[in-house]
């Protein structure tokens, strides 16, 4: 079946269609033709051409014609919503699969103040304090006429107030969803989103003043993708129309959620002086006190790029609500917490914190959020491995290897440097155990220094190994912190054959390049461990935390690097329990962690193709004590650390054997539930 035989029928181009509006939510790729080409992670990929035909995947929506009477001043919009191969769409969804939803914002811009003021508007009473705020919403009251299938026509119920500014830039902004929920032909539960925001003058006149401050992507590149109130609302300039500063007031706490204050709040979370609590839809309660930003939140570039029109914003226009929503100790009015005393308005901030300064840590705004262990006072620490010799089964590995400065590759003598320790493991099939030792007391001969170790490998040694070091000196700065940072190398990684010929890779599952683009760096262990390569010789299938439990809390958990980080990032959605013991015998919970992103996204860490069944040949199974039971085989290991429920695992243990687990046969590639079918969106 066809999209034609299904009853498509071609628009008509509509009239007057107005220019700029900017299409701001992903759309599925699309093949000419009526067949829709998907990838493997959409749910429409395992679906035949008639069931895609038949559903009509997608929403669009076009801007047909926009006018203001001059009599009601109620704006009366003509609309096409269309599918992703530009069919229309019947908005009572009889015609087609599923009823269409769509809510309109309109708001002036104000210039000056780079912010907007809504001209739908709500009053929200507050049933704790009975206070009543003013908030920007969508409009209500409105009437739709149905034109043709496709095509409609909304006039507002919000009247713009006598007298607005018609010179102003004015934006239009829809949000919209498609709930497809079907059973018979076709199993298919998934929403479609759209947002639109049409920027326009009410004169007619040309658009030169818009908000451009952070991009849709840029918040993606961790939340995959940001979806807020139910998920419909996913354009930032659509956030900005209603969370700006005169309408934004949360009557149930006295919080104001304009989004700069609102997002920096809830970035910086723990951080917070006074916490951060919004009541919202149905008076639910959202506490941001436990939310853990994956990386230093000094990091201003991360979210303002400065590609965007206003992305140095947060230079130039320091205000108390955007310094004052992080740094929240600060008492305007009394001066309390803030050096230059109290501040009736935001007139003076420029002339203390400019954009940059002379000095690090100083007012400037760059110098405030200055990183210290990006400074550029530092020198920076390198190590070098230059080779092994003595590599066979009993007998004690030799490293040379180089330490320097970064700056000027000076040699540094590696009895001065705090800390350097070499880490050996194997095999890389599979690392199934490490030893590590320290080497600041190697031989040094002129700007070369060589270190044998103390343990000799396994007598049953074979394959390949894996060598790395971590390396850092304690460095103070001037200006900077009252202690002393820590100065660490980027991890060397070389490859030890034992027994093999050549050396042998172990297969390369996550891509650093990924975790870096929520984490920024990823430095663990206290800023030294870069290195997925170093990470996964320690944290193999055979370690626990049973060197840092306490007797009375054993048994001990694992720290397998797959099975911890896919609960890590399950976080708050884990049935059991998740605390690993670390330095110092201390405990971490990480129950409370939220993944912005979208776990079934396995490719947001994985690279292409590794995250299928079956695994690779020499996989080693898992200690799980606190498991349904223990070890796990690698294949369950890898599911069961997410789907951590009584049923799967037991659903996992039935199909394992002995001599090997069975997932493969239902869950393997081109199999009804393959991995990816199973994570498809």
């Amino acid at each position: 079946m066809s999209l034609l035989s299904c009853g498509a029928v071609l628009l008509a181009a509509g009239s007057s269609v107005l220019a700029s509006h900017e299409v701001r939510t992903p759309t599925p790729r699309l093949a000419r033709g009526h067949q829709a080409v998907f990838t493997a992670q959409d749910a429409e990929f395992y679906l035949s051409a008639q069931q895609v035909g038949y559903i009509r995947p997608g929403l669009k929506i076009k801007v047909e014609s926009l006018q203001i009477p001059a009599g009601t001043r109620k704006p009366v919009i003509e609309l096409t919503f269309t599918d992703n191969l530009d069919q229309p769409l019947d908005r009572a969804g009889k015609v087609t699969p599923g009823t269409l939803s769509i809510s309109f914002i309109m708001a002036r811009y104000d210039a000056a103040n780079r912010d907007y003021v809504s001209y739908t508007t709500r009053t929200q009473k507050s049933p704790i304090t009975s206070v009543s705020a003013v908030q920007a919403s969508a409009d209500s009251g409105g009437k739709w006429e149905d034109l043709a299938i496709g095509r409609a026509r909304y006039t507002f119920g919000t009247a713009l107030p006598s007298g607005y500014d018609q010179t102003a830039t004015t934006t239009l902004g829809i949000y919209a969803s498609r709930a497809i929920n079907l059973t018979d032909p076709v199993v298919l539960a998934k929403t479609y989103y759209f947002n639109l925001l049409h920027d326009f003058r009410p004169d007619g006149g040309a658009v030169t003043a818009k908000w451009d401050a952070v991009a849709d992507a840029t918040c993606n590149s961790c939340h995959d993708p940001l979806a807020l109130h139910g998920g419909s609302r996913r354009a930032i300039k659509l956030c900005v129309l209603c969370h700006n500063q005169t309408q934004s007031l949360d009557p149930d706490t006295g919080n104001n959620v304009q989004m700069a204050n609102m997002t920096h709040k809830i970035h910086f979370g723990p951080n917070l002086e006074n916490g951060y609590t919004i009541i919202g839809f149905n008076q639910s309660v959202h506490d941001y006190g436990h939310i853990t930003y994956p990386q230093d939140v000094r990091n201003c570039e991360t979210c303002h790029k400065p590609t965007a029109t206003e992305g140095t914003i947060h230079l130039t226009n320091p205000s108390r609500q955007a310094c004052g929503s992080c740094h929240d100790a600060i008492d305007w009015e009394t001066g309390d917490g803030h050096v230059a005393g109290p501040q009736a308005d935001d007139s003076a901030c420029a002339s203390c914190h400019r954009p940059e300064g002379e000095a690090e840590f100083d007012a400037s705004i760059k110098g405030a959020h200055t990183i210290p262990a990006q400074s550029a006072q530092l020198r920076g620490v390198g190590i070098t491995i230059l080779g092994v010799t003595g590599a066979a089964p009993g007998a004690k590995i030799t490293v040379t290897f180089r330490t320097f400065n970064v700056d000027d590759n000076s040699f540094i003598p590696p009895s001065t440097l705090a800390s350097l320790n070499f880490h050996l493991g194997g095999p890389t099939t599979d690392y199934a155990s490490y030893f590590t030792e320290s080497g600041r007391n190697a031989t040094v001969t002129g700007e070369t220094a060589s270190y044998t170790f103390t343990t000799a490998l396994p007598a049953d040694a074979t394959g390949t190994w894996g060598l790395s070091a971590d390396v850092y000196r304690n460095t103070m700065l001037n200006p900077g912190p009252t202690a002393a940072i820590r100065e660490a190398a980027q991890n060397p990684f070389m490859l030890v054959p034992v027994t093999d010929a050549q050396a042998v890779v172990r297969r390369q599952v996550v891509d650093l390049a990924k975790c870096n683009t929520c984490h920024d760096t990823l430095a663990l262990h206290g800023g030294q461990r870069f290195k997925i390569e170093e990470c996964l010789i320690c944290h193999n299938a055979n370690k626990t935390d049973v060197g840092r439990r306490p007797a009375d809390k054993l048994p001990a958990e694992s720290v397998h690097l797959k099975y911890m980080i896919h609960k890590i990032h399950t976080g708050e959605e884990l049935s059991s329990d998740l605390t690993i013991y670390g330095f110092g015998n201390t405990p971490h919970n990480y129950n409370e962690v939220l993944y912005p992103g979208d776990r079934r996204n396995c490719l947001a860490c994985h690279t292409t193709g590794t995250y299928n069944l079956p695994v690779p040949e020499g996989s080693l199974p898992t200690i799980t004590n606190y498991g349904y039971y223990t070890p796990t085989q690698p294949e369950a290991a890898a599911c069961l650390s997410c789907h951590d429920s009584r049923e799967a695992a037991a659903h996992a243990w039935v199909n394992t054997a002995p001599f090997g687990e069975s997932c493969a046969a239902c869950h393997g590639v081109n199999a009804e539930f393959s991995v990816e079918r199973a994570h498809a969106r």
